[in-house]
């Protein structure tokens, strides 16, 4: 088989292959959903279930890209010097969470469309939400371990660096956000607004901290350059 036909993939197949383009805009679109479901003043608008059915949708491109980060997050662990003789790699450690996070989100989101009594809000849409949450944080913390063990904990001139920090603050925001979301004995949130201001925020963080890693912007560069 030659070179030329081993590397080259079909247009309809090429679609279904991982690649950082697809997280960076799987990441991008869901997290436009989530903006838009929880933006200020849209509340009104679209109601709980217009803006729920945008978060099921939106948690969907989460998963899907989530998948696509812990394919291209590469080998689970690698060899060390010293006891026990490996070493789960922080890079996959991040995806693993962070994709775990936007399963439970599916799980919250899929559940928010149907719970109608307190006990179902709170097992079925709160419980996975928070734990989403958590998911995300610790991802976000590993993220800064992985990025300083390749470079530098403080690295402000990469555009990779500012892309960590900033999904940092999108998780803790969506943590902020599970905490408002809290449901009260009464079946109410425990705070409306802190909830949907921390999506609302996360989301962004989640949109801009994909946005600026976008591979599109390294290909324009390289064009600029050779023009």
């Amino acid at each position: 088989m030659s070179g030329a036909a081993a590397t080259s993939i079909d247009p309809p197949r090429r679609m279904f292959v991982p690649s950082v383009t697809k997280q960076c805009w799987g990441f991008m679109i869901g997290s436009s959903f989530f903006a838009v479901g929880s933006a200020p003043g849209l509340g009104d608008l679209l109601g709980s279930n217009g803006a729920n059915l945008l978060f099921f949708i939106g948690a969907w491109f989460f998963t899907a890209a989530g998948l696509i980060q812990l394919f291209l997050s590469g080998a689970i662990s690698v060899p060390v010097s010293y006891a026990p003789g490996r070493m789960v790699r922080a890079e996959w450690l991040t995806a693993a969470t962070q994709s775990f996070g936007t399963i439970m989100f599916n799980i919250s989101t899929t559940s928010a469309l149907y719970a109608k009594s307190v006990t179902a809000e709170e097992e079925f849409v709160w419980n996975p939400d928070a734990g989403g949450s958590v998911a995300f944080l610790i991802s976000g913390v590993v993220a800064f371990i992985a990025y300083a063990h390749v470079a530098s904990l403080w690295d402000l001139g990469r555009r990779a660096w500012w892309s960590v920090f900033i999904n940092f603050v999108g998780c803790v925001a969506f943590g902020a956000s599970a905490i408002g979301a809290y449901i009260l004995p009464s079946g109410d949130a425990m705070n409306g607004s802190l909830a949907n201001n921390g999506t609302f925020i996360g989301a962004l963080c989640f949109l801009f901290a994909s946005l600026i890693v976008l591979p599109f912007w390294d290909r324009s560069r390289r064009q600029n350059v050779q023009q």
